[in-house]
């Protein structure tokens, strides 16, 4: 009822299980789903990885969901390739902003929430990159590069990290793209995980 009364936007499926939003995802092309971490036969980071996978849904974002103070998977669902997530008692404005900001092709990475969330998770015990993929190494970045990382990694935006290092938004905007290129991310919330697992970013800093 809230995204149908958004007039930029349409709901064109609801699943009720991770296999069925993958189906649903591939039969409606839809733009972005809005996942539940939490949901029966295959959980939203399975199926989010999934979507990620799939050629043809190349353009398909993914929006968690989670309860934010119990869920430990926000981490694993981001690497299989979401793009942000949100708490489940947002407010039904911030969630229509955040499901526009992620539809446009921005990570939703608040300079609060994800980055203690994600700093929790890699110091709590058997949370952190140990079941993951090794880090990209950071050795292909230069200086500036690495200093826009970290600043990305604290959740600053393209605006707020040209402001930071006294760059234009769009030179700040093309450090972002050329380090998820060398560093082979799909997108900034990749980036925040690497920043944080190769030690760049300290948790908790």
């Amino acid at each position: 009822m809230l995204i149908e009364s958004a007039p930029d936007m349409d709901v064109v499926a609801q699943a009720r299980t991770g296999r069925e939003a993958v189906e649903l995802a591939r039969a409606e092309r839809a733009d972005l789903v809005v996942m539940d971490v939490r949901m029966p036969d295959l959980d939203g980071i399975g199926a989010t990885r999934l979507i990620a996978a799939d050629e043809d849904l190349a353009g398909v974002k993914v929006l968690m969901l989670t309860t934010y103070d119990t869920d430990e998977h926000v981490v694993e669902a981001l690497r299989a390739g979401a793009s942000g997530f949100l708490v489940k008692d947002t407010k039904p404005a911030e969630l229509l902003d955040a499901i526009r900001t992620v539809a446009a092709g921005e990570a939703l990475l608040s300079p609060g929430p994800t980055a203690r969330l994600i700093s929790r998770v890699l110091r709590s015990p058997g949370g952190g990159a140990a079941a993951s993929p090794p880090a990209p190494s950071l050795s292909v970045l230069s200086d500036r590069e690495r200093q826009v990382l970290t600043l990305v990694a604290r959740g600053l935006n393209n605006v707020e990290v040209a402001e930071e290092l006294g760059l234009s938004p769009l030179t700040a905007k093309t450090h972002v793209s050329r380090i998820m290129g060398k560093l082979a991310v799909r997108d900034r919330a990749q980036l925040v995980i690497t920043a944080y697992e190769s030690g760049l970013v300290t948790p908790g800093a």
